[in-house]
């Protein structure tokens, strides 16, 4: 039975990897991946520059307001620290028109600023082409406390006064419960936005080993092979072999992808250039987990959330291939795996959302659910909303659900995977669950 066994998933393996398809996808995830670590060098690259600081000619007609808004302009870039949010202002007493006949400043902004009896002053946005929404928003907030600062001397505020009010207020964080720091607020935050990025390969491995393991399983009942293979080995060792040679083959692609994702980071390192993803800086999410408590929580976190992922393989691989034994072509099963999508789907959006559910008994619960447990577990226990015990009753309960699938799964295998008629499906597994 051993030398069948591997025998079966040798093939089978072979099958997945000796393929044009396996070389021409990962080609395509490999570009992608190292492309999108490497966006804005690419971009570059193509003509556009991250690190140009955007020009704005500015024509003051009240004569007194450049100067405020000069400063509160330095005042935003110093509050923020992004050079994309930084704008370089140039007063000018040129029209927009003849501003823009120049080429070279197609990509400028024109602001003409007026006297304004009710608003104290108006200001006119005038450029080429759209404003994108986040530099949009920092010249408004650049405007507005400029207004503000015009309104506050007009009200004859002494100088002293007027710098209190306009300097940023200092936000000191307390916590009242002692064993959380307030340095792992952010941490807290980084990882409820990251850790979905990170959970999204599995969930798409997931998907593509249910796939597989049905398109593999009706291929051969399509083409009469099951019936050669059936009659040399057993149902069980016949599955076992799929089970085993899809799990190897999602295992190298994840390793695949963790290799293109350190080929992306290393040429990134050579370029120079931070890695900023929605407003952060990739090396400071780093810094900030290392200096948290999850720093030392990763030393069990990883290894446990690696054990629920694969055992969630096995488990998505063996119930893929007890359904597939019931149909007899693609469609079929296309049909009886959408139970295994929709449960994967709400694990998955869970685990996004799971940071708002904070103290939820339910989501708690839910995390114990074989098939999500992998996807949701690891995201409340980076979040601290369960323990370790939690997660090895989760594990515990994948466990008994893959003895539950091979005992009382084998049954529908041994029944299905010589039917080839798609009547009554669900009327024959429950029959062969019976055992009649």
């Amino acid at each position: 039975m051993t030398n069948k066994l591997k025998f079966l998933t040798k093939i089978s393996l072979k099958r997945k990897i000796n393929t044009k398809w396996f070389l021409i996808a990962n080609i395509i995830f490999a570009i992608l991946i190292i492309g999108i670590l490497n966006m804005d060098a690419v971009i570059s690259f193509f003509g556009g520059d991250f690190d140009e600081t955007q020009i704005i000619y500015v024509k003051d007609n009240t004569n007194k307001t450049y100067e405020i808004l000069n400063d509160q302009n330095s005042a935003y870039k110093n509050l923020t620290d992004e050079d994309e949010n930084a704008f370089k202002l140039e007063k000018t007493d040129k029209s927009s028109e003849e501003i823009f006949e120049d080429k070279d400043n197609k990509d400028a902004w024109y602001l003409t600023i007026n006297n304004d009896k009710q608003n104290y002053i108006k200001v006119t946005l005038i450029s080429d082409s759209y404003i994108n929404t986040t530099s949009y928003a920092g010249i408004s907030t650049i405007i507005n406390n400029t207004k503000t600062v015009i309104a506050m001397q007009e009200s004859n505020i002494s100088p002293e006064e007027l710098a209190k009010i306009s300097s940023p207020v200092t936000l000191e964080r307390k916590i009242l419960d002692k064993s959380k720091k307030s340095e792992d607020e952010n941490v807290q935050m980084i990882m409820s936005t990251v850790f979905p990025v990170l959970i999204l390969p599995f969930f798409a491995l997931t998907m593509f080993l249910v796939q597989m393991v049905g398109a593999e399983i009706n291929d051969e009942k399509t083409t009469r092979g099951m019936e050669i293979i059936i009659s040399n080995v057993s149902p069980k060792t016949h599955l076992f072999s799929k089970v085993i040679a899809s799990n190897l083959f999602v295992l190298i692609q994840a390793a695949l992808l963790v290799i293109y994702a350190i080929i992306g980071f290393v040429i990134r390192s050579f370029i120079g250039s931070s890695i900023s993803t929605g407003g952060f800086d990739i090396s400071q999410i780093i810094n900030s987990i290392m200096q948290s408590d999850i720093a030392s929580s990763l030393a069990y976190i990883i290894p446990l959330a690696l054990i629920l992922m694969i055992l969630t393989f096995i488990a998505y691989a063996l119930l893929a291939g007890i359904l597939a034994s019931m149909t007899t072509n693609i469609e079929d099963f296309q049909q009886m795996q959408m139970p295994i999508v929709i449960i994967s789907l709400i694990g998955y959006y869970l685990a996004m959302m799971a940071g708002m559910f904070e103290g939820s008994i339910f989501i708690k619960i839910l995390s114990f659910v074989p098939f999500i447990s992998a996807i949701l577990a690891p995201s409340l226990l980076v979040l601290g909303q369960i323990g370790i015990i939690e997660i090895i009753i989760a594990i515990i309960l994948l466990i008994i659900t893959i003895c539950a699938l091979l005992k009382y799964g084998m049954r529908i295998y041994k029944v299905g995977i010589l039917n080839y008629s798609s009547k009554d499906l669900w009327k024959k597994m429950f029959k062969a669950l019976k055992g009649n």
